[in-house]
């Protein structure tokens, strides 16, 4: 019967350190999505917010390490070894520390981060400039989430009167990104000339009137969410796969007590 037992809490650890495996590198991809992505409103974060680079890095370290932690577990595990699961807890609990640590900062620091997207679009609004290679990969970023949210500006399309070309254009060109197909243009970045060759205003454009705040910080909210679902599911997996190993253990232990002579 012990034997059996054994056996039983010996594959299922197995099993679930498997899966810890799997849910460590679905972090750790997170981590390298977020450091390499540049055709989504990622990149203009990642490009100028140092918080987002740091938390980047924060995922690729707990994800390699959950990784080793559930190769570990595994090889713990089938092979029986009682000093490699010990380690196996007890990194496991500093683990689950750490991500319940993460978790909470991530939760709280969700308005700072929020403030600072603001602060970075309004700047990057500013200063657009196509002629700036440097800046490249930001502003076509830019344009792909204005295109693809049908959105304009931050608040609103008024955010692009603060741009110093527009302005000593007299407002006769436009963002391109932002035409919302009355008109057509030929390209989906870059300023395009509005058909009035007179001074206008914002109104006159043939844009989209919603800023792309609310989308941006719904976008925000979602991919926060999933990223502390994963999270979440891997602390549980970690809470199931300690009370496994020190099942395992005890069992390991009995089955050695067993067997010594009498």
């Amino acid at each position: 019967m012990g034997s059996d037992c054994l056996k039983v809490t010996k594959y299922f650890l197995f099993l679930f350190n498997l899966l810890f495996f799997i849910l460590g590198a679905v972090i750790l991809g997170f981590g390298v999505w977020i450091l390499v992505d540049k055709s989504s409103f990622i990149s203009v974060l990642q490009t100028s917010s140092e918080s987002l680079k740091v938390g980047a890095y924060i995922l690729i370290g707990v994800g390699a390490v959950t990784m080793l932690m559930g190769f570990l577990g595994c090889v713990g595990a089938v092979n029986e070894v009682r000093c490699l699961l010990g380690v196996y807890i007890t990194c496991l609990m500093l683990i689950l520390l750490a991500q319940v640590a993460a978790g909470l900062l991530i939760y709280f620091q969700r308005d700072a981060l929020k403030a600072e997207v603001s602060i970075v679009v309004r700047d990057l609004i500013r200063d657009y400039d196509p002629d700036k290679e440097d800046k490249k990969s930001i502003q076509d970023a830019w344009d792909y989430v204005q295109e693809q949210l049908t959105c304009c500006g931050w608040v609103g399309p008024q955010n692009w009167t603060e741009n110093e070309i527009l302005l000593n254009t007299s407002l006769t060109y436009y963002p391109c990104s932002c035409s919302n197909g009355s008109v057509d243009v030929q390209f989906k970045s870059g300023f395009c000339k509005s058909t009035a060759n007179r001074t206008v205003s914002v109104a006159d454009w043939p844009v989209y009137t919603k800023g792309c705040m609310s989308n941006v910080q719904s976008w925000l909210q979602d991919n926060l969410g999933i990223i502390l679902g994963v999270c979440t599911g891997v602390a549980v997996i970690e809470l199931l796969g300690m009370v496994l190993a020190i099942s395992l253990c005890r069992n390991i232990h009995r089955e050695e007590y067993s067997k010594v002579p009498k």
